[in-house]
């Protein structure tokens, strides 16, 4: 596509994580490790959630949320960035690329409104522990979720067909392994600056807006938890809200370095690789930062194996 509007346009090329050809298969077996770990966590973690009735808590009820969001993520991103690792053209239709930005943004905004609805469960849970089964309800949680996808949803289809309405006049050529919004940006002739304040504005929304929530809620969390006279239940306290902050901590730092950037500072070698911790290493960890050191998790599990071997 060497000249014209980006309607007449019938496929991009993803340059992929790198050009070099011998290091292509290598890393075909690393991320499709990768994506099998990400599999097998996520969906053990929700199979483990909905046949344990000691897990039918809200705080589980978001985090089955968490590992359906980050399996449906990492899989939008993987099979085509695996295929493109041995594939001769690193191709992608004008549709899959639409389809690919659209589901990926909203799961990013999903993950975003669910880590910080996981901070005000844990918020309520250690500041009004004799109210948290009155105000977390289970319809509660329900709408809760139901309305983090309703958000996202609504931001992907303003953010996917802002961007889908740019011009590409002198490439097709994406720097990246994946369709997303500032290579896109990079890529356009078009004049982006409504792009870019929509992208500013939306992810000020959802990743900034979810940060302060969490941030808040923790404020809160830890004074009370530095009133509780016992040394075990500070600890326990501690270790409950732990596995959350490191996700938290992981999770918007290089969602904010991506988009909270003017299009001129980017660096696409650099966004690759903050690209690649939270659509894929991320969703790979998150079961195992709520699970290493979960005690009803690892119960779980272990009751799930024992009961599993014995019908065996």
């Amino acid at each position: 596509m060497e000249k014209g509007n980006y309607s007449e346009a019938t496929e991009f090329i993803l340059s992929g994580l790198t050009d070099r050809p011998e290091l292509q298969v290598p890393l075909f077996g690393v991320f499709l490790l990768i994506y099998g770990i990400t599999l097998m966590g996520n969906g053990v973690m929700i199979l483990l959630i909905r046949i344990d009735p000691r897990l039918h808590t809200p705080m589980y009820f978001f985090l089955s949320s968490l590992s359906f969001c980050d399996l449906c993520y990492s899989s939008i991103i993987s099979p085509k960035m695996l295929l493109n690792f041995l594939a001769v053209k690193k191709s992608i239709s004008y549709t899959a690329c639409a389809v690919q930005l659209y589901l990926s943004v909203v799961f990013a905004d999903v993950e975003c409104f669910l880590l910080a609805l996981m901070a005000y469960d844990r918020y309520v849970a250690i500041c009004y522990p004799l109210l948290y089964t009155v105000t977390m309800s289970r319809q509660l949680c329900k709408q809760l979720v139901a309305g983090v996808y309703a958000v996202g949803l609504v931001d992907s289809v303003i953010q996917t067909s802002f961007s889908f309405r740019l011009s590409f006049c002198s490439s097709n050529i994406i720097n990246h392994f994946f369709c997303d919004i500032p290579p896109l940006l990079a890529l356009s002739c078009s004049d982006t600056r409504i792009n870019e304040i929509l992208m500013f504005a939306f992810m000020c929304c959802t990743g900034v807006s979810s940060l302060v929530t969490v941030l808040f809620s923790y404020v809160y969390i830890v004074s009370t938890i530095l009133q509780i006279r016992s040394a075990e239940g500070r600890r326990k306290a501690f270790s409950t809200c732990t596995f959350h902050l490191t996700t938290v901590v992981l999770f918007f730092c290089t969602l904010l370095f991506m988009y909270l950037r003017p299009t001129l500072s980017y660096s696409m070698d650099t966004d690759k690789v903050a690209s690649v911790f939270y659509t894929l290493l991320i969703p790979m960890l998150n079961p195992f930062i709520y699970s290493l050191r979960n005690t009803e998790v690892k119960d779980a599990l272990r009751r799930a194996m024992n009961k599993f071997l014995t019908n065996f």
